[in-house]
Order: structure tokens, then sequence, then C-alpha cells
């Protein structure tokens, strides 16, 4: 199916740009060590919330923040009392929210009142995800937890509230090495002794969520479902999955290693190889048509039309005045900047990064200098967006005869 790649990437680009406002959300810290521009990516825990999370045992809130070192987003993640730092992902979602938030779907295996019918069970393309899905999962998280274990470190956290998805089929695995920091022990002297444990652990809970994504439903990975969750896998899907989670779940004499489940993935993974390829093709296209100079040439062409218009509406100062004049500070604080000396200041970085705030519409605020610097006006981006979008509509509408 073709990809909407460009809209795809603007929402993603708006989302990273998204603020907060402060005066509305004083609990939010302005700045925490080198990072600012601090926006929620959860629900917050409302004050004095004694609730731990699931997961890890303590309260947890995650944001999105600038690192002002090298100025890129990063996902914060506060275990309240440490901030662990992760790339960020814009517009990802859980496993759990995708796949494991309606609650209809667990009915087939939640406990029936005497004389009630057992509901049919559900079927691929009827309640249960499509088998190539799954094995694109499989590949991307054992690939994961290989990279892991290949370099002696165990994951800890294959869980679905902690597996993001991108895009269609996309994962990434969320708070690695927040674990390997909880429950550090100072007193013990090998800290990679239980790496091994750990690691098998790990194949295990694979096969949890290898067994729920098959099931469609978190119920089936209960200690009394498991029966009927497998013979749920039998009926649906190929020997291959139900052997990889049969494999996965089932303690060994020796030690598991995730290269052991490679043959029952077998000319599967060619597929998903095939298909990352051509996406890359299909990336690499729409990149060369787009990259964001469309967007931000668009803004351009529209101030280009509202800046020093020299007579509108029979109105000789309709650009000095109102609205107008705000936009023409704006576009002299765009390119006629100087320095101390009286040279122009010219800084590409600037306008781009200017025209993005303009774009987004973020409530940052900004000082407008008059031309005979008598006078300063502080606005926000979103202000100025306001009177920018108002500004063109009306000439729009002129131009259409509609005003």
């Amino acid at each position: 199916p073709p990809l909407f790649l460009p809209q795809e990437l603007i929402n993603r680009h708006l989302i990273t740009m998204a603020q907060i406002d402060h005066s509305e959300n004083p609990d939010v810290p302005s700045e925490v060590d080198s990072y600012h521009s601090l926006f929620p990516l959860e629900p917050l825990p409302p004050p004095n919330r004694m609730q731990k999370t699931s997961n890890f045992s303590y309260i947890t809130s995650c944001y999105k923040a600038v690192n002002s070192k090298d100025d890129l987003p990063y996902c914060l993640r506060r275990i309240h009392a440490l901030v662990f730092s992760y790339d960020f992902h814009a517009g990802a979602e859980t496993m759990f929210s995708r796949h494991f938030n309606d609650p209809a779907a667990d009915s087939y295996f939640t406990k029936r009142k005497w004389g009630q019918h057992e509901p049919p069970p559900p079927r691929q393309h009827a309640g249960l995800l499509p088998e190539s899905l799954i094995w694109a999962y499989i590949v991307q998280l054992s690939s994961a937890l290989r990279t892991i274990h290949t370099a002696g470190l165990a994951c800890r956290v294959m869980d679905p509230s902690k597996i993001l998805i991108t895009g269609k089929t996309r994962l990434r695995v969320n708070c690695v090495g927040v674990f390997d920091v909880l429950t550090f022990d100072n007193s013990q002297t090998n800290h990679l002794a239980l790496m091994p444990q750990y690691q098998q652990a790990d194949l295990v809970s694979l096969g949890k969520v290898v067994l729920a994504l098959a099931c469609n439903s978190l119920a089936g990975i209960q200690r009394e479902n498991l029966q009927k969750a497998m013979e749920l896998v039998s009926i649906n899907y190929s020997s291959d999955l139900k052997n990889l989670i049969l494999y996965l779940l089932t303690e060994q004499s020796r030690l598991r290693s995730v290269n052991d489940i490679m043959p029952m993935i077998g000319a599967r993974f060619y597929t998903q190889l095939d298909a990352s390829q051509m996406r890359n093709d299909v990336i690499e296209e729409d990149l060369a048509k787009e990259v964001q100079n469309g967007r931000l040439f668009r803004l351009l062409a529209k101030l280009g039309t509202i800046n020093e218009r020299p007579e509108f509406q029979k109105d000789p100062t309709w650009s000095e005045t109102g609205d107008r004049y705000l936009l023409k500070l704006f576009r002299d604080h765009l390119f006629h900047q100087v320095t101390e000396a009286g040279a122009p200041w010219i800084d590409l970085s600037h306008i781009v990064s200017c025209l993005n705030k303009l774009d987004a519409g973020v409530p940052e605020k900004i000082s407008l200098v008059s031309r005979d610097e008598k006078s300063v006006l502080v606005v926000t981006y979103s202000d100025l967006k306001r009177c920018f979008d108002s500004t063109f509509q009306e000439l729009q509408a002129a131009a259409s005869g509609s005003l």
C-alpha cells in the first residue's frame, strides 16, 4: 500500500516541536540538567499519588525534552528520584495501546458464570492478527534481543507496555537499562553473574509477548489460560509459530539462545528484509521530493504576499498597521538583523528555526523591535501564526472575489 510519508513526517515534526504553556502547567519544570522545553508524553501522575506502576514498582512519568548541548529532542523517563534519557520517536505508540487496548478481546479467556455458553474461538482476520504481522514483530524483537545478548547484557523490559511501534510495524524496545540501575547492588562483586539468568528470562518474556499477540489478548498468557491459548494458536497459526512459542516458554535443561529460533523463522526473514528494503526505496524517493524545503518555501511565499504590500482595500497604510505590522517586524527579525558594528547578521539556521516555530505556532515568546528601535513588542509564535493565517486568508478572499 502507498505510504503517506510526507504527511506522516510533518505530523512527527509538529509533535517534535510541541511545547506547553508553563503558566498552565506549573508542575512541569522549565529545565532538568541540560534538557529544556519539557513536554509530557503521558498523563502526569496527580500530586501526592501513592500508586506505583506495575513495571518498575515506582511512580514514573515521561517527557519529550530538548538537549541544549546538541539541540535534539529526547525522551526522558522519570522514575521519581531518577531520570533516564532515550532517543525520542515522535508519534510512537506502545504495543499495548495498539493491540491490547480492547477489553472485549479478553472475553474468550474470561471465566463465565454457570450456564453461560463459551464464545466461539476468534480467527485470523476476524479478531486475531495476521500471522505475517506477528512474524514481522518476532524478527524485530529477536533481533533486538540478539544484539543485547551478544553484548553480554539483558533487556529485562520485554513487555507490550514498553515496546514502541512507529509507522505501521517498526518496533523499538523502550526503558532498557532501568532495571539494571534500580536493582544495582553495590555489595555484589560480579555484576554480570546473574546475566545468563536474566537472558533466559528475556526469552520467556519474548514468548509471552508472541503468545499474547497470537491470542490478541494479554489474558491468554496467564498461567491458568496457557493451555487454552496454545490450542488457539494450533487452530489458527503455523506449527512454526506454535513451536517457537513452546520453545521460548518451556524450561530447558540447557541454556537457550535467541539464535535457536532462527530455523523457525526461516525464509520469513527474507520477507522482512525485502519489505524493509522496499520501504527504504519509497522513503528515499519521497525524501528527494520533500525534505522540508517545500513547507518553508510556502511559508515564505505567503509572508512575501503580505509584507510591504503597497496598498490593499484602498488603505495605503495596510502593511504598516495591526497584524501586518507585527508580521513586518517578524520579517525584519528573520532577515534584517545586524551586528553591533552594523554589518548584516546572516544565519540560515536562525531563519529556519524561526520559520519552524511559526509553522508550529509554539507558545515561545519573541521580542520584535521597531526599525527606529523606539518600541519593543513581545509576542508568542502562536500569536504570530494567528496573525499570519488570518491576514493571508483575507488576501485570498479578496483574490477570489469573495471579499
